[in-house]
């Protein structure tokens, strides 16, 4: 464990609070000192949702731990359960309650409760908040969860559909945009877990033909139970870009013993078209660094690759725990992937690798924006502006469409931003110009900052760092942003091959002279 500013994860109870947040009629009752009910706030402030967790702490302070903080503990859960009257409840420690080995789940047991009591052992120094949520939900249909009675009537054509957590990276979005593609197919969705699933809900899981997992990070482990105790196949594909779409598709259809070519046959997402138009040359060969969960992670460098024609330069995720296929990817695209939970590391590398688009989590978006490049959040964590009002989903066509926006958007007002840039000494676009709506009669505004004219580099007499001479890195202020970190690094290349201790405009031009030929 270390001090950081940022974290991408939580610690392993807030991925409990997760699952129990998702669901209803299920009460967390949480070993906890007092102060960490900050854990609320990130689903009735970030996700803002209209009522708090169904989360119970004891709240136990410093005075409290000469006592018995064990009958704390026990007071506080049945007191739970006469007000909430929930179908289940899990318990469990924070990171802080862990130390002072209090046993949860044998107190919870000693009171006999009329309802399921889940226990839950969660490390919290060894282990982070997917894991935690992977893990309670898997207990929660351990202790569940049932084969399917021989007198409930089969459905070959049923489903899951597990994974989507409170807290969860467009989860409710996602969930209907899968829905309605199941249903176009004609396959019935039985429960859909944890995300407001009751535990009778989970009690009728082992009724379904097979699972649809959409984030393995948090339902693989129970999935896999599931198969081996209920005879209940999985999906592997996860449903984000328009080829993935596709091959999820065929997938359940074989799964439910269907045929999909009609459904296949429309097209119902614009990404394709996009790509095959003339217009599209604009995005070929760009340069894109992938950081995330390594869900999103995965689907993002095969949609950049495959779909858009990216090239993806770096790729990596903080889910330690998917490492090795987050490898296995990285070294087909001839990279070599990182798996870091430092956001320091992660700085470096985009630094490093000077892409043209970023494309990672709410901390990547301030990364990319203290380095000035576009950026598009494809993962958890995130801010609340990535829990939109509006239907915004990432899986299935429609999400595909919203993944082409949000990808491409950024690259063509950063063009705009560079037009704009070029053409300021202009007369119609000049700082001292009047806005043009205003017409001639319009006062003038007051200077606005330019980072051409305010810069430190351009203002000091000295050559800047690395070489560069003020004017050259005036100059390289010209270059359209998307080609500018290849010019500097071809720049830099050609002075150091050249022993040139400073980088001058000629240097600049000789430079692109040479690359060009």
């Amino acid at each position: 464990m270390q001090l950081t500013l940022w974290t991408y994860e939580g610690p392993p109870h807030v991925g409990a609070m997760r699952i129990a947040t998702a669901m209803k009629g299920l009460h967390y009752v949480l070993h906890a000192p007092q102060g960490d009910t900050y854990a609320d706030l990130l689903f009735t402030m970030i996700e803002r949702r209209n009522a708090r967790p169904p989360v119970t702490y004891t709240t136990f302070q410093a005075r409290d731990l000469g006592g018995d903080t064990a009958e704390l503990f026990k007071t506080a859960c049945a007191s739970a359960y006469e007000r909430f009257q929930p179908q289940a409840m899990i318990v469990g420690a924070s990171c802080t309650a862990e130390l002072i080995q209090d046993d949860p789940g044998g107190l919870a047991k000693a009171l006999a409760l009329p309802v399921p009591v889940i226990p839950l052992e969660l490390p919290s120094y060894q282990k982070k908040e997917n894991w935690g949520a992977s893990e309670t939900f898997y207990q929660v249909v351990r202790n569940l969860a049932a084969p399917r009675s021989p007198d409930t009537e089969f459905n070959p054509r049923s489903c899951n559909i597990l994974g989507p957590t409170a807290l969860g990276f467009r989860h409710r979005d996602d969930l209907t945009e899968i829905t309605r593609l199941l249903q176009g197919l004609g396959i019935t969705v039985n429960v859909v877990a944890p995300l407001n699933a009751t535990p009778d809900d989970i009690r009728r899981l082992g009724d379904a033909a097979f699972n649809v997992v959409l984030y393995p990070e948090t339902a693989e482990t129970a999935a896999r139970w599931l198969e081996r105790n209920c005879k209940q196949p999985m999906t592997t594909v996860v449903p984000l870009g328009v080829s993935a779409t596709r091959e999820f598709i065929r997938q359940v259809a074989e799964l439910a013993g269907i045929d999909a070519t009609a459904f296949l046959a429309e097209e119902a997402s614009r990404l394709p078209w996009y790509s095959r138009s003339v217009d599209s040359t604009y995005l070929t060969g760009k340069r894109v660094f992938i950081f995330g969960d390594a869900t999103h992670a995965l689907a993002a460098a095969r949609i950049a690759k495959e779909e858009l024609g990216f090239d993806v330069v770096g790729l990596g995720t903080y889910s330690r725990e998917f490492a090795r296929p987050m490898r296995e990817a990285a070294a087909k695209l001839g990279i070599d992937a990182l798996i870091t939970d430092d956001y320091l590391e992660v700085e470096a590398k985009v630094a490093e690798l000077q892409p043209e688009l970023v494309l990672g989590t709410q901390m990547e978006r301030h990364i990319a924006k203290k380095l000035g490049v576009p950026c598009a959040v494809i993962s958890a964590p995130v801010h609340v502006q990535d829990f939109p009002a509006r239907y915004s989903p990432q899986m299935g066509f429609e999400g595909a469409n919203v993944i082409f926006d949000s990808w491409v958007h950024p690259l063509m007002m950063g063009l705009e931003e560079h037009l704009i840039h070029m053409f300021r000494n202009d007369f119609e676009f000049n700082d001292k110009a009047a806005p043009s709506h205003l017409g001639h009669g319009g006062a003038a505004p007051a200077k606005a900052h330019s980072p051409a004219t305010d810069s430190a580099v351009v203002a000091s007499p000295k050559p800047a760092s690395g070489g560069w001479s003020p004017e050259a890195e005036k100059e390289l202020q010209k270059v359209p942003f998307f080609v500018r970190g290849k010019a500097r690094r071809n720049t830099e290349r050609f002075a150091a091959e050249r022993g040139l201790a400073i980088i001058t405009v000629e240097t600049l031009y000789d430079a692109k002279a040479h690359y060009s030929r």
